[in-house]
């Protein structure tokens, strides 16, 4: 823990509910650093964030200058790990909000042992991943792939195409972007399950939730499975070998979650020898996609560039978000999205 400790702070005992002075107390006019590069514009908005806040903005190299002092951090540079690097300058730091659903990039242990409450921007990228979602399907399922490599080829090759009701989805991660995509999914005659850290029946949006370390006794059932839980040790390389072994022949693998969440040596390996039929990804164990992986080329995957949440608007959504929170901090109301610093995400997020 940095000199100066977190007296005053609190650790989240119940995730999403006011425990201690950080989200009990007012902090009338907090000292609120945001972390951006310039390939990270900064939030719209931002000016207004001064009637309630001192704000500064802050590249990585600067923060040892810019953290000393502050009681707010907004990592708009969410893959940043400067506040990792730059630990010793966080005495005064008191709240850490994570602009983007995933953490992983800002969890480490010193983190999560301290009484920082850290917050998240869930709900944002809810419905704009369920469309990237539906449309991959139907893609895979219409062969729109196949179509246009053909049109580049000139040639008029009349298919018979598969249904999409009626198929078979397996959402793997039970937060609010799963369960957006399991409703969105239903809408159009699929038969839905879940995979989850915990098992059970009859969710509202999921039906069957099975135990996500089960996964290789269920992906079998799918024609479909999505990826979308959040990247956590007990998900690392959730999707191995066995786990892909185990799908059914010509089975559609969708990641929109970590690219961690998949073993990618092995999932090449399943795409060119089966039973993986295809897979869109969006997102990979290292971005960008470096020139020379085999997944450029390989002629049953799809490539997007970690953008399958980015709808027009979508840091202004976020701005209004963290805006949102800032003014609850400083009223000392309940913060939104706080994180479980053990699982990984917020408790009601699922997982």
């Amino acid at each position: 823990m940095p000199a100066g400790g977190r007296l005053g702070c609190g650790r989240v005992s119940h995730p999403g509910e006011p425990v201690g002075p950080a989200v009990s107390q007012p902090h009338p006019r907090p000292r609120v650093v945001v972390l951006t590069t310039a390939a990270t514009p900064v939030p719209a908005g931002l000016t207004a964030w001064g009637g309630l806040a001192d704000v500064t903005l802050s590249g990585a190299a600067e923060l040892p200058d810019t953290l000393p002092g502050a009681d707010v951090l907004l990592l708009w540079d969410f893959f940043s790990t400067a506040l990792r690097d730059h630990w010793a300058s966080a005495s005064a730091l008191r709240w850490v909000h994570v602009a983007a659903a995933g953490v992983d990039a800002t969890l480490f242990p010193e983190l999560r042992r301290s009484e920082v409450v850290v917050t998240n921007s869930a709900g944002v990228f809810d419905r704009p991943v369920a469309e990237f979602v539906l449309a991959a399907v139907l893609a895979h399922d219409k062969q729109v792939h196949v179509s246009s490599a053909l049109q580049r080829e000139r040639r008029w090759l009349h298919r018979e195409v598969a249904s999409t009701a009626g198929g078979r989805a397996l959402v793997v991660g039970t937060g609010g972007i799963g369960r957006a995509t399991a409703r969105l999914l239903r809408a159009v005659g699929m038969e839905v399950r879940g995979a989850g850290r915990v098992g059970r029946r009859d969710d509202p949006d999921l039906g069957l939730v099975v135990p996500s370390d089960e996964l290789a006794e269920h992906v079998g059932w799918a024609d479909h499975v999505v990826l979308v839980a959040p990247l956590t040790p007990a998900t690392h390389h959730l999707v191995g070998a066995d786990v892909l072994a185990a799908m059914r022949p010509g089975a559609h693998l969708v990641n929109v979650g970590r690219g961690a969440l998949v073993d990618e040596p092995a999932l090449v390996e399943a795409l060119r020898t089966g039973p993986l039929g295809f897979a869109t990804l969006d997102v990979f164990e290292e971005e960008p996609l470096p020139w020379g992986s085999p997944l450029w080329t390989l002629p049953d995957v799809a490539v997007s560039a970690h953008m399958c949440g980015d709808v027009v608007g979508w840091r202004d959504r976020l701005a209004a978000l963290f805006e949102d929170n800032l003014r609850r901090y400083v009223h000392g109301r309940t913060l939104r999205n706080v994180v479980d610093l053990e699982l990984g995400y917020p408790r009601a997020a699922g997982g």
